[in-house]
């Protein structure tokens, strides 16, 4: 199978390393992207089997490909999807899949005429550990869920204030950053339909008069804040100047059709061994409660005096706890007719809908429908 990127970041260059592993037959052979020499160092000797172009239509139009990835800035996602979803190639797609409703409906209406199978990067609901939470919830040995609480805690936070993430306009904000995996792999869980959701979303850390695009080299705190890019690699940009744009935490409330609502809250300066990010759901006959940061996952029965307890070996597994290899497994098995999308865009789209309603009932204060009208 013969792959074509168009954005050779850090996120597809780090999936598409597991090409080769997974399927020697199938290569990248197209690379577009405004980068191109330092793609070239990085990729050494491979870079004289691939084709590089300035955009992405020079690739599409020139190049004989089976599929194509799409791992640019979150704001072109749609448009260079739409690009692929014309050519009716086998596209696998970045998230959030949309930054925008106008984004959103776009898409919507270039799948809805494409023939296109669609892998959406959804992680988390590949992985092991949501793998043995599905199984276990749908044994029905909690009974149904009629419950969730969900959280994520990110250790890393730093990293959406001090790059590029930190320009919304570019990014969408962190529901769209971070939720959208979560909402998803919530939706996979329950089986159910989301109908309505509320938020609410504040920034109480990452804010101050720091000069705007003030790097953390010129300040004269650069040794002595935590957060400084002396001591991580996450961007060069002082994260507490007045530009750093984008919320530090965030919650919301999602029903269900079932009439089962969830409640989710992700944080942006926890940090070390505060990081946290799984989920409990709640049955009449137990609690199932999982985290990729410890690879545990319990089963608390209700009436009973017994806990079940898995333990994932978490060095077994790298790329989003194994997710990642599982997303770029099913894409080449979808490339070649043995497999159908496991993260459609069918899931990217309601994904995307979910945190758009959010940042809108943040912004307004509002209950908000989750519907297409």
């Amino acid at each position: 199978m013969r792959i074509g990127v168009v954005g050779y970041g850090v996120r597809a260059s780090s999936l598409m390393g597991y090409v080769p592993q997974l399927d020697p037959d199938s290569r990248v052979v197209a690379i577009a992207d405004p980068g191109i020499e330092k793609i070239r160092t990085q990729l050494k000797d491979e870079a004289e089997h691939i084709q590089f172009y300035n955009n992405a239509d020079e690739m599409l139009n020139s190049a004989q490909l089976d599929g194509v990835v799409v791992g640019t800035r979150c704001d072109l996602h749609t448009d260079m999807a739409l690009k692929v979803l014309e050519r009716n190639l086998t596209l696998f797609l970045e998230k959030p899949v949309a930054t925008t409703y106008t984004d959103l409906f776009r898409l919507k209406a270039g799948y809805e005429a494409s023939q296109s199978q669609v892998v959406v990067s959804f992680p988390l609901r590949n992985t092991p550990l949501i793998k043995l939470a599905k199984e276990i919830i749908d044994s029905g040995k909690i009974g149904t869920v009629e419950h969730v609480q969900a959280v994520n805690n990110v250790p890393y936070g730093a990293v959406y204030y001090q790059n590029w993430y930190r320009d919304e306009s570019i990014s969408g904000g962190l529901f769209l950053q971070k939720a959208t995996h979560d909402f998803d792999y919530v939706n996979y869980l329950v089986g159910l339909r989301p109908v309505s959701i509320c938020a609410m979303k504040s920034k109480q850390i990452f804010k101050g008069t720091k000069p705007a695009q003030l790097m953390c080299r010129n300040c004269e705190e650069k040794y002595s804040c935590p957060d400084s890019a002396l001591n991580h690699d996450y961007g060069e940009f002082c994260c507490f100047a007045e530009d750093t744009g984008n919320e530090d935490s965030g919650s919301a409330l999602i029903r269900y059709e079932s009439g089962m609502h969830v409640n989710y809250s992700q944080n942006f300066f926890a940090r070390r061994g505060a990081a946290k990010r799984g989920a409990r759901l709640l049955g009449y006959k137990g609690t199932l409660e999982f985290d990729w940061h410890t690879g545990e996952l319990n089963v608390f029965m209700h009436h009973e005096p017994r806990v079940e307890t898995h333990k994932l070996d978490l060095e077994a597994y790298d790329g989003h706890g194994g997710g990642d290899q599982q997303l770029i497994s099913n894409y080449l098995k979808v490339l070649r007719g043995e497999e159908n999308s496991t993260t459609t865009l069918d899931d990217g789209l309601l994904s995307a809908l979910l945190c758009l309603k959010a940042n809108e009932s943040a912004e307004m204060g509002t209950f908000c429908n989750i519907d297409w009208d």
